[in-house]
């Protein structure tokens, strides 16, 4: 019976990853389609070619939920015991890299809790807010300008992340990039209900979402190049032509060399000691929570 649950578990965690990935594919092309997005792209001259790049400590130093989790607190939406559990979870879940149902289902829960009753609208504006205050500082330079390259030569560029997809597609437009496969949370009359739409975009589901995407748009996935820092991302790194490894963990950058993947590593001098192992929050994002819970205690006293 144990091994029989075990196939099981197996089975519906195989089928959330394709409905997550299937939803996320479904949102990218429509948020790439609204008029305000089109209007900033050229149509391109490589149709059958794109790049996808992850987005934490890839295209963005620290963890783009988290910034946005450290905004959500500045305006009071939620305590500083809430943001210092969230902060507990996605190190284990990130630092980790865990792929156990019980912490992939906690880090969903804690993921959800952040958007449960509150208005799409609501949550995309405050998204543009905290980007500006908080994210735009922390692009890597040399990242962007790998994304640049692949939109110079006329191709697509999409980021593949397990943040909720209204911030990914922010954080793509922001950059001019094309769009944005991220976790969708489902949502009635424009309000979120607590429930994702199968599952958190990370691991075997962002290798479907890349694949959906790709079946959508035509694109020949052998003609694609993958981008991420994490070992979690070698199905989607396995998924296309070329793999690249930016910034990548020790696991990764291990998989890289047994592989032949092209390594780019962006850390260098002090940086790199701060925030290069394990590079998943990052020092200033550690930094952020430190200081938004001795704000929230003084103001306690």
């Amino acid at each position: 019976m144990s091994r029989r649950r075990e196939v099981e578990s197996a089975a519906d965690r195989d089928l959330a990853a394709r409905v997550a990935g299937e939803a996320s594919a479904e949102a990218a092309v429509a948020a790439a389609a609204a008029p305000e997005l089109e209007a900033s792209l050229t149509v391109p001259t490589d149709l059958t070619a794109a790049a996808f790049f992850d987005v934490d400590n890839t295209m963005m130093m620290g963890a783009s939920i988290f910034h946005f989790a450290r905004g959500l607190a500045a305006r009071k939406y939620f305590t500083t015991s809430d943001l210092a559990g969230f902060v507990w979870q996605q190190l284990k879940f990130r630092i980790g890299g865990a792929e156990d149902p019980e912490s992939v289902k906690a880090s969903r829960e804690q993921a959800l809790s952040f958007v449960a009753g509150r208005s799409v609208a609501e949550l995309v504006s405050l998204g543009e807010e905290i980007y500006d205050e908080l994210m735009v500082d922390r692009i890597w330079t040399g990242t962007q300008a790998l994304a640049q390259m692949h939109l110079d030569a006329g191709q697509r560029v999409w980021l593949v992340t397990a943040t909720p997809v209204e911030l990914a597609t922010i954080i793509a437009r922001r950059l001019g990039l094309t769009g944005a496969l991220g976790t969708v949370s489902e949502s009635v009359d424009g309000v979120y209900t607590g429930r994702l739409v199968g599952d958190l975009l990370h691991g075997k589901a962002k290798a479907q979402a890349v694949r959906s995407l790709a079946a959508k748009e035509g694109l020949n996935l052998k003609r694609c190049t993958a981008y991420s820092d994490s070992s979690n991302d070698v199905p989607m790194l396995s998924a296309v032509g070329t793999a690249v490894a930016v910034n990548p963990d020790s696991a990764l950058r291990e998989i890289s060399r047994k592989r032949g993947w092209e390594i780019r590593d962006f850390r260098t001098g002090r940086k790199a000691a701060k925030i290069g192992v394990p590079s998943v929050l990052g020092a200033g994002a550690v930094a952020g929570a430190i200081a938004v819970g001795l704000a929230y205690r003084r103001k306690g006293r």
